[in-house]
């Protein structure tokens, strides 16, 4: 029997405790290293640690999992608060986040780099994988009143993007310069139940043909390393 090194946590994921969103209000109200070292147990424990659980638990079906430190890169901000105001992770193509609002989560591409943009409109304007994104973007988001699943991306252009006439069939998708499916539950009893991890795989679920269709047609960024984009 394999016995996993000494620190790694065990635990089943059992959703996250009133205390991560406490701790998370008090951070909204109190942005600083004081009270991040007088909670610091708080965070590990409660908020940290189901993170933790969750993502481990979502790797062998979604892929690879990263959850995201708590400080800020504050060197080019005006904006000098220390800490996140949320924890967030990867796993695979997906993201999920917790802050004191709830849960939310997210699959796609965000933001596209330039080579990435360029097949990214290409494929749309192509009748048979355009119209295979359409069908996909139309199916996720059919129920977007009971779902809350919406379709958003870094940036959204307001008219056709450059080669392309604005009364294309799929301007709406060509105007995008990423695409990601997102959804946000507002804090319910449940976020304290392994219940919470249901949520979150029906979602990556869900969505799961559009970051299929992003990797067939986009993929990772080809730019040279280091280049500027």
């Amino acid at each position: 029997m394999a016995i996993k090194p000494e620190g790694v946590r065990t635990v089943a994921f059992g959703g996250w405790p009133e205390q991560a969103l406490d701790f998370y209000e008090g951070l909204e109200r109190d942005n600083s290293k004081a009270y991040w070292a007088r909670h610091k147990a708080v965070y590990t424990d409660a908020v940290l640690g189901p993170m933790t659980d969750l993502t481990e638990e979502l790797a062998d079906e979604f892929g690879e999992a990263k959850i995201f430190r708590p400080n800020r890169d504050i060197r080019f901000s005006a904006d000098k608060s220390p800490y996140r105001t949320e924890i967030g992770a990867t796993v695979g193509s997906g993201y999920i986040r917790l802050s004191a609002a709830g849960l939310a989560a997210g699959n796609g591409m965000y933001m596209l780099a330039p080579d990435q943009l360029d097949r990214y409109r290409h494929a749309v304007a192509d009748d048979v994988a355009g119209g295979e994104l359409a069908r996909i973007a139309g199916a996720i988001t059919a129920g977007a009143g009971q779902d809350g699943i919406a379709l958003m991306a870094h940036e959204v252009l307001r008219t056709a993007p450059r080669g392309y006439p604005a009364d294309h069939e799929r301007i709406g998708l060509l105007r995008h310069k990423g695409l990601v499916a997102w959804r946000e539950w507002p804090v319910r009893p449940w976020l304290g139940t392994p219940a919470a991890k249901d949520h979150v795989i029906e979602f990556l679920r869900t969505t799961r043909p559009l970051a299929q269709w992003l990797d067939a047609h986009v993929g990772p960024s080809r730019a040279e390393p280091g280049r500027r984009r």
